[in-house]
């Protein structure tokens, strides 16, 4: 089953100015707007941050990446790969998972694909990783 083609909400190296966003985005977006992400806390590490589903919690902020239409396909392989999810695998760091992100100018919602800790990481983070205000 192919994905539905959405935008990414992105909230940590691959933010403006961090490692990965050159890297990652540079040539294959169309656009870029701040973001919120309602539900969500976000924990330093270990390792890279997390953002942790959390009813109630947040929101997290972040950036709202809309790929070009011909680069799609290939940004979402290599954002899967960046963050180490494959459909079903229970080694998953992350989850893709889609989910409402308010547009911070517009404040309208749309859905995005996020990248959100897995289940089997969760308790780890929490324990771990040091909660970002």
């Amino acid at each position: 089953m192919t994905p539905a083609r959405l935008p990414f909400f992105v909230y940590g190296t691959l933010r403006p100015g961090e490692v990965n966003h050159d890297l990652f985005l540079r040539g294959r977006i169309r656009s870029e707007e701040p973001g919120r992400l309602p539900g969500a806390l976000l924990y330093d590490g270990p390792g890279y941050p997390y953002a942790v589903e959390e009813p109630g919690g947040g929101p997290v902020l972040g950036e709202l990446v809309t790929a070009s239409p011909e680069e799609y396909d290939e940004l979402l392989a290599a954002l899967d790969e960046l963050e180490e999810y494959a459909p079903g695998d229970p080694r998953n760091l992350y989850e893709r998972v889609a989910r409402e992100v308010v547009r911070v100018a517009a404040r309208t919602a749309v859905r995005a694909w996020v990248y959100v800790s897995a289940r089997s990481g969760v308790v780890r983070v929490r324990a771990r990783g040091k909660l970002i205000e």
